[in-house]
């Protein structure tokens, strides 16, 4: 009854997502997400602070990390919007996924009465929604990182065809 080109026929293409366009939409997802979450902490700096000092892992660094937290989101950021340190920032962007999800075990661990510092509409998340939520994104950060990769070794080697 169906024939060939029926058969053949997918109802979803994804072949308009080439790994640079996927690196892009991962980077543009991480930029909105450390934009809005830094946004929030300084926006509401003094609940930030207290929160992050009610935090017995992070209480005797508190101080520091009230500023230095958003402050190295908005750097990622930057890493992420220019092209030339993008896999830089796709990196660090990694290592602050992981970072902010061992703290959620931790805190899942020992206190899971504690407020969540995160910032914005992302704090009304549950730990357990707090650990789905990191962990799409840490396997988000870990595609952007291998397509990057594999994007930097495509044009390498263009380029050293064409200097041969």
């Amino acid at each position: 009854m169906e024939g060939p080109a029926i058969q053949n026929r997918r109802i979803f293409s994804f072949a308009w997502l080439s790994k640079a366009t996927i690196v892009e939409i991962t980077s543009v997802l991480f930029i909105i997400l450390f934009l809005y979450t830094g946004i929030s902490k300084l926006m509401e700096y003094s609940v930030f602070k207290e929160q992050i000092a009610d935090s017995p892992i992070l209480k005797p660094m508190a101080p520091f990390i009230a500023w230095a937290l958003p402050l190295t989101e908005f750097l990622v950021s930057l890493l992420l919007i220019i092209p030339r340190w993008r896999l830089k920032g796709l990196y660090a962007s990694l290592s602050l996924m992981i970072a902010f999800t061992i703290y959620i075990i931790a805190i899942m661990t020992f206190n899971k009465e504690l407020p969540c510092s995160c910032g914005g509409i992302i704090s009304l998340l549950s730990w357990e929604g707090h650990l789905v939520f990191n962990s799409a994104f840490i396997l988000l950060a870990f595609i952007g990182v291998r397509l990057e990769r594999q994007n930097r070794r495509a044009i390498k080697a263009d380029m050293n065809i064409l200097n041969a």
